[in-house]
């Protein structure tokens, strides 16, 4: 299954700057039903943008890789981003693997799949 394209790109009424996007890291995370996480990194990688959220003890201790499209909204004077997916949809998605190689295909198609079937 090949990844959706827009799953990986801000919407376009968000900053696409990089230098804004690297500015996110520490900002928390609130999905449509609460607060899970902080930013540990986000990606500016030309098509495939995303942010790795640490769960802290949420989900213990797991980190999520989520997609740019899934972002809804920044507020920087609050330091806060908000997505489109439910606590359970993310707790549920696959795990973050700090040694997946970029040109893994595959395991970014893992998270391509999942958030696509969630409509991006």
């Amino acid at each position: 299954m090949g990844t959706s394209s827009n799953v990986w790109t801000y919407r376009s009424t968000l900053s696409q700057d990089p230098a804004m996007i690297d500015k996110l890291v520490g900002y928390d995370v609130e999905a449509s039903d609460g607060h899970i996480g902080k930013i540990d990194e986000a990606s500016t990688e030309t098509n495939r943008n995303y942010l790795v959220v640490d769960t802290g003890f949420w989900i213990f201790g797991k980190k999520r890789l989520i997609p740019a499209g899934v972002v809804t909204r920044i507020d920087h004077d609050s330091r806060n981003v908000y997505v489109t997916m439910t606590k359970d949809q993310i707790k549920n998605a696959p795990d973050f693997d700090a040694d997946a190689r970029p040109d893994d295909e595959a395991y970014y198609d893992k998270f391509g799949g999942y958030y696509g079937e969630y409509g991006w």
